[in-house]
């Protein structure tokens, strides 16, 4: 008797009284719960089931530890599935009283510990035993052996350790394994599939390796000649044949595989056409990122099969075969990526008309893209042309792939404009037209190309006019380096990150842009906005970077900007910002962030999941598979954010996880005036601090000794005095220190740690500052400033005593003038007609004249 009652989402927990119909069924042998809401309660009522020989309770919400005694009266059960459950804690010691047990299946819990193997080995009718993607640790018992009817093992995605050999691989019954999964574990040490030699029966192998300890060896001993005929093998990252880079010998007696994939090897040599040849039911062929070389070569014949094939990163080279899409008519993706590939695309990848996904980036390829790819191929999803040499129009009005969700045409000699073709499309994820020669103006309908969480990329290209409105329901825009002009849009409130640098934009910022709280990125350096920096840039709460440099902003910088305390970059040198720098500024991150504050580590169109098609390698499970019998391809795309910044005297590009942890304030270039306030000294986890090219007084703050991970420090240009702080020598990661052009004095940092890599360009512009690097030397400074007696010059006269004296000798002077003329009348006549004569000369000689001259020219 069965009962099925799965996918029908009842909830519990269920009592006995509740479910007590249930325990009435005595005959019951076979009952399906799974893809229902039931608690742990249940166990109890299935308990009193005693003939069940069947149970699946897998999906179904348990959570908590497990207690199989519960089930312990169920003396006949032969299949347990408690998968894709909540279940937590270590395994009840109880489970050997499921004696009868052929397929246990408790995949995809919380389970932890060691596992109870010494009940586990006395299960020994035991055929099915699936503990994956759980966290048990620990060594793999030698007693396994004693299940000598063991044909499923599947204990990945766990912590286990040891070393292979010697723990697990000599105690499986040669007779009897088919299955077995040890991927994503921590295992070590030199392993030799020879081992599987006699293992006549065996059909599936994973070895998914993940901490790059784990090295198989399979030529050893050499001409082994193994009895199995395998349908999957799987040896991704595994260091295969890590002296000597050959691809396995026992492949030449494979002829069943259906399944086989080698990436994140170093294997070596000519591509593997012979695996294609001689399994001819082969469906999916991985070697990414390996070491091939040579002709991508396949004989002219069709393989029906092949589903999914991926070449990528490798050195696979020249023309592809003008019939490679009659040779592969049935593929669903093909990725041969970040290879020397050259010349034309051929018209024939047409006939791919299954293709979704087609990845051709990082390589040569030249001339246009065939009419046949983009009318023909209509199932595509992912479509990659990203850094080749394509050229040409490509949306023409022969473009029909409508079910585009991914297209990269980036960093290519596309030309052209946006055809209205595109208006007919699905919303995409991610549309990237970035670095080609594409012009025109950007028409309003793009608003409707990409999805609200997508990315929408067309930088550095021709295109002019004004930014249209609508265009803020992205995830991303990127319209840098362009001819666009015009005041920014008011519509832009709803983007996380907006990139405009490179333009020709004017007007201020739009209050509008005020209302996008989840805004991470604002850059729109470059171009020619004004206005003040307004208060209500506040409401940025969590802004990480702001990139306002290369403007025409004014005025003071408010202490709003304080309030963004999860910045980490912001740059709003060359404007003409005035006034002080705020003191608040130690109240943003800068660097210092918590790893719940991580914003770019992550891809923001991160995988695409690709169904490849269903695999008979191995159809013998009693317990269904948890990652079901079908091929699925997790096809990563690293649309990663990409931010330059300028630090150490040149602009470097951060990218990704980078963009968490690097942190810098640059407000160079403006009219600032006042002190550097003590408490930017605070910013212990700033990398890089640029204030030149200002009016700064007074002196360095010696707090600055605290910013210890500081790398770029620059205070040039500006008119700072008193003596640097020797304590600066402790920061042991500032590689670029300036303070050229100041007015410091005193001695120089000693040169130790980093100062001694510091030149004397560094120093330049202070006469007062010594010590080496400097020529001058502080004793002649000194010297200078404080001259001996005997050595002064006659110029070098006290200020104070020199006015005194000139002013007692002018006052003596004109008193012994006025006592004469006053005693002597003679005398003081001669001189009143002196100054009588002067005066109607100079009215003669000067003023007469110009009265004259003044009247011509009035007449005239």
């Amino acid at each position: 008797m069965s009962l099925d009652l799965s996918h029908n989402y009842m909830e519990g927990p269920l009592s006995i009284k509740e479910f007590h119909g249930l325990s009435k069924l005595s005959k019951l042998k076979h009952l399906d719960l799974s893809w229902n809401k039931f608690g742990n309660q249940i166990l109890r009522v299935l308990g009193t089931l005693p003939a069940l020989k069947s149970l699946d309770l897998s999906d179904n919400y348990m959570e908590g530890p497990l207690s199989i005694k519960d089930l312990a009266n169920l003396s006949r059960l032969e299949i347990l599935d408690m998968g894709g459950n909540r279940l937590n804690g270590s395994i009840s010691p109880y489970i050997e009283a499921l004696s009868s047990a052929k397929a246990i299946s408790l995949s995809n819990n919380y389970f932890n510990g060691d596992f109870p193997t010494q009940d586990l080995c006395r299960m020994k009718k035991l055929e099915e035993f699936d503990i994956s993607r759980n966290d048990f640790e620990g060594i793999l018992p030698r007693c396994i052996n004693n299940i000598s009817s063991l044909r499923v093992l599947d204990i990945s995605s766990n912590r286990f350790i040891g070393n292979l050999s010697s723990s697990l691989v000599a105690s499986l019954n040669p007779t009897a394994i088919e299955y077995i999964d040890l991927s994503h574990n921590l295992f070590e040490g030199l392993f030799s599939f020879s081992l599987f030699a006699n293992h006549s029966k065996l059909k599936v192998v994973r070895f998914m390796n993940d901490n790059n300890k784990l090295v198989i060896e399979t030529e050893n001993p050499v001409g082994w000649i193994p009895l199995f005929q395998l349908t999957t093998l799987v040896l991704q990252n595994c260091n295969l044949n890590k002296l000597t880079g050959d691809i396995p010998k026992f492949l030449f007696d494979q002829h069943r595989l259906e399944e086989v994939d080698f990436s994140h090897n170093k294997l070596k040599g000519s591509f593997p056409f012979w695996l294609l040849e001689n399994n001819t039911r082969l469906q999916l062929l991985n070697l990414r990122n390996n070491s091939f070389e040579g002709q991508f070569y396949l004989q002219p014949k069709h393989h029906i099969y092949i589903s999914w094939m991926d070449v990528s990163g490798n050195h696979l080279g020249g023309r592809l075969k003008e019939n490679i899409g009659k040779i592969m008519p049935y593929l669903y993706g093909l990725n041969i990526s970040q290879n020397h590939f050259e010349g034309d695309l051929p018209s024939s990848i047409g006939d791919m008309s299954y293709l979704e996904l087609l990845d051709l980036s990082f390589n040569r390829f030249s001339g246009k893209v065939p009419t046949e790819l983009v009318s023909k191929c209509t199932n595509l999803i992912i479509l990659n042309l990203n850094s080749n040499s394509f050229q040409g129009e490509i949306f023409s009005k022969h473009f029909k792939l409508s079910s585009l969700s991914v297209l990269q045409l980036n960093n290519n000699q596309f030309t052209g404009t946006l055809s209205s073709i595109l208006s007919t499309l699905g919303r995409m994820y991610l549309f990237d037209i970035g670095n080609n020669n594409m012009s025109g103006t950007i028409p309003s309908w793009i608003r409707n190309i990409t999805k609200p969480e997508g990315v929408l990329v067309m930088s550095n290209n021709f295109f002019e006019g004004h930014i249209p409105c609508g265009i803020d329901s992205t995830f991303l825009i990127d319209l840098s380096h362009n001819s666009l002009s015009g005041p920014l849009p008011s519509c832009f409130s709803a983007q996380s990150i907006i990139l405009l640098q490179g333009n020709k934009l004017t007007g201020s910022i739009p209050k509008a842009l005020f209302n996008s709280s989840s805004l991470l990125i604002l850059d729109v350096r470059e171009n020619n906005l004004s206005g003040t920096l307004p208060v209500e840039i506040s409401t940025f709460s969590d802004l990480r970077i702001l990139l306002l440099g290369g403007n025409n902003f004014s005025g003071m910088i408010p202490n709003q900007v304080c309030l963004l305390k999860k910045i980490g970059i912001m740059d709003l040198s060359r404007n003409s910002f005035s006034g002080t720098i705020p003191h608040c500024f130690h109240n943003i991150t800068f660097g210092k962030i918590n790893a719940t504050d991580l914003a770019f580590s992550k891809s923001y169109v991160n995988f695409w999941q690709f169904y490849v098609g269903e695999t008979s390698s191995y159809a013998g499970l009693l317990v269904r598979s948890h990652d079901s019998n079908y091929f699925y391809i997790d096809m990563p795309l690293d649309i990663l954010v990409e931010v330059e910044f300028v630090t150490k005297y040149r602009s470097s590009s951060y990218k990704g996880g980078i963009l968490d942890y690097m942190s810098g304030l640059d407000l160079s270039c403006n009219k600032l005036t006042g002190g550097i306030p003590v408490e930017l000294g605070q910013l212990s986890s700033i990398h890089s601090l640029n204030l030149s090219h200002n009016q700064l007084t007074g002196s360095i703050p010696e707090r600055f000794s605290s910013l210890a991970w500081i790398e770029s420090l620059d205070l040039s240009h500006n008119s700072l005095s008193g003596e640097i702080p020797s304590t600066l020598i402790d920061l042991n990661f500032m590689g670029i220190f300036n303070v050229a052009y100041n007015n410091l004095s005193g001695k120089v940092p000693d040169m130790k740690n980093q100062f001694g890599t510091f030149e004397k360009s560094s120093y330049e512009g202070n006469p007062f500052l010594c010590g080496p690097p400097l020529e001058n030397g502080c004793s002649t400074i000194a010297e200078k400033l404080n001259p001996k007696a005997s050595e002064r010059k006659w110029y070098e006269v006290d200020p104070i005593v020199f006015f005194a004296s000139f002013s007692v000798s002018y006052i003596i002077f004109f008193s012994v003038v006025a006592s004469i003329l006053y005693i002597n009348p003679y005398w003081r006549q001669m001189c009143f007609n002196l100054i009588e004569d002067i005066m109607y000369w100079s009215y003669f000689t000067v003023l007469t004249p110009l009265k004259r001259l003044s009247n011509r020219l009035c007449r005239h």
